[in-house]
Order: structure tokens, then C-alpha cells, then sequence
């Protein structure tokens, strides 16, 4: 009677102690809501059309976020970045070209886009509007963009 009360001890012991080790992992599989959860949308050293970024403006750092909503059936003028930045989309398709006409693509609701530093583009929406997010990693004075003619 007592090896098999032993028995059961030690058994339950076990299963207690080995539920309790896979807890965790079966939390974070799970995907625990009570954890903070970071996902990388983007880390990169290039801009979308495949060229390094060189370097950061001189001066004062300044961070710029602007939220952009761009309506239907709209094309931006040809304009340029002095700085590094990247977009996210919120909503719509946007459809961005370089000016030389050797690099285009297309963005949709949850994409990034490392933008270009110094070379003409534009973007355009189709058939809905479109939402996003632009981070500008310039200097203080710095226009987040120019128009170029």
C-alpha cells in the first residue's frame, strides 16, 4: 500500500512539475496576449530601388512622422528626399516609379517602402485612397521632400 502510494506521489509530482516546465513554451506558442510581441517590418541599408543609403543629414538630428492620405485616381508631383525615410501602408494601393523609368512597384495595406534619398519619384493610387505612415530621419530645417521639375 505505501510503494504504491509512493508510487503515485512521485507520479503526480512528475506530471505537476512537467506541466509546469511546458507552460511557457506552450504560452508563447500560443502567442501569450499577456506578452509584449515585436515583429521587424523592415531593416535595411537600401532605399526600395536597390541603392545604399549613405549617410544621415548633418545638423541637429530631427525625427518627422507625418500621416499621409493620398485620395483616388491621384498622382504625386516628381519629388525627392533629402533624408532617409520609409513608409507604411495603412490602407489602399500605392503605386510608386522612379523618374527614370527603371524601377516601379506597388504597395499594399501592411507593406514598407524605404524610400529614396535624392532621386526623383512619385507614387500614384488607383481606384481607392490610400493611408500611410512616412518616418523622416532628417535634420532640423530640413524639408521632409522637395518638388522636382
Amino acid at each position: 500500500m505505501r510503494l504504491v502510494r509512493r508510487t503515485a506521489i512521485a507520479l503526480t509530482l512528475v506530471l505537476i512539475t512537467a506541466r509546469a516546465l511546458a507552460a511557457p513554451a506552450a504560452a508563447a506558442a500560443a502567442g501569450d496576449p499577456e506578452k509584449p510581441v515585436s515583429t521587424v517590418l523592415l531593416k535595411t541599408e537600401r532605399s526600395w530601388d536597390g541603392k545604399l543609403y549613405k549617410r544621415y543629414p548633418a545638423g541637429r538630428p530631427q525625427l518627422t512622422v507625418l500621416k499621409i492620405v493620398i485620395p483616388a485616381h491621384t498622382t504625386l508631383p516628381w519629388h525627392m528626399h533629402p533624408m532617409p525615410n520609409v513608409g507604411y501602408v495603412l490602407s489602399g494601393n500605392l503605386h510608386v516609379e522612379s523618374r527614370d523609368g527603371h524601377h516601379q512597384t506597388t504597395l499594399h495595406a501592411g507593406d514598407v517602402l524605404p524610400e529614396m534619398v535624392g532621386s526623383a519619384h512619385r507614387g500614384y493610387t488607383d481606384n481607392s485612397p490610400v493611408k500611410l505612415i512616412v518616418f523622416y530621419a532628417g535634420g532640423k530645417g530640413l524639408p521632409t521632400a522637395t518638388t522636382v521639375h
